[in-house]
């Protein structure tokens, strides 16, 4: 600890930058360079780290955002990107970098969360975070009228003109669901556009809404809707539905809607959240999964 350096708010640092990138890609296999070329980078992302000399060798990183819970925003702070060198480890570098956070951002919060993988479920707790299951919800899909044609375009990550659309979605759109969704996510959003689901992006050109799903066989998974306006969850699915789609799965909380006969299933994703004051997670629901840092 004597040899190491805390750092933060080293964006535009080069070496230090490029030493972060490089240990996220060699911890978890992620790659942050063309969504930092691209401008995703904003305010709202801060790496707390560790650095001997000029290498980044631990960190654990906030996530400034708001919750939207039935209707009501909360402030909250998600942190994500817990990695250390394996050259580093067990030396107590991620207590302390979660210390400081927690120092830091004391009394600033409505709730604090992370998702957890196996091999760290005992760690959390003893900063206050407890474990909460969520719920995946999907439908059963029988059309009761013909499925409406869509005007439906690909978006292309590699395209320029493509991603200034996704950006000016992300940094405009309303939450997904009123019921529970996050907001102020487009770093978070455009990192799950050119990593995750740079394959799977469409543009419902007619209703100007960005859909982001995979089909296969007679299910969709359905992972965000972005639009700038109020949007009509059943309309959406009639345009992206095939005639022998049977079931949609939602990796978000939608709203209730009288023509969506939802279900929910129980779900471990590895979710941790502490509370401050009033606070209160709710039950019954799932993270928007193209926010989950």
């Amino acid at each position: 600890m004597q040899d190491l350096q805390f750092m933060k708010n080293y964006k535009n640092n080069d070496t230090l930058r490029n030493s972060f990138f490089e240990l996220a890609a060699s911890t978890f296999g992620i790659h942050f360079e063309n969504w930092y070329q691209q401008g995703c980078w904003g305010e709202g992302y801060i790496p707390f780290s560790f650095a001997d000399g000029d290498r980044i060798v631990a960190n654990a990183s906030v996530n400034i955002l708001e919750l939207v819970i039935h209707g009501e925003k909360k402030n909250a702070i998600q942190i994500g990107t817990v990695m250390t060198h394996p050259d580093y480890r067990k030396k107590g570098l991620s207590t302390h970098l979660m210390n400081k956070i927690l120092e830091e951002y004391e009394n600033k919060y409505d709730l604090m969360y992370l998702f957890a993988n196996e091999s760290v479920l005992d760690f959390y707790p003893k900063f206050g975070f407890k474990p909460l299951e969520e719920h995946l919800f999907s439908m059963n899909f029988h059309s009761t009228a013909p499925l409406k044609s869509a005007n439906l375009r690909k978006l292309d990550v590699t395209d320029a003109e493509d991603v200034r659309l996704i950006q000016h979605f992300a940094s405009q759109r309303l939450p997904v669901s009123k019921r529970f969704a996050t907001d102020h996510t487009p770093g978070i959003f455009m990192f799950y556009c050119l990593n995750v689901f740079n394959n799977d992006i469409y543009y419902l050109e007619n209703e100007k809404i960005i859909v982001i799903y995979q089909k296969e066989n007679k299910h969709i998974d359905l992972f965000d809707v972005v639009s700038l306006n109020e949007i009509n969850m059943k309309d959406i699915l009639n345009k992206i539905a095939d005639s022998d789609t049977e079931q949609i799965t939602f990796h978000f909380t939608p709203d209730e809607n009288k023509d969506i006969d939802l279900e929910s299933t129980m779900t471990n994703e590895g979710l941790f959240v502490k509370t401050q004051g009033d606070g209160l997670y709710p039950v019954r629901v799932k993270h928007p999964v193209t926010s989950i840092a």
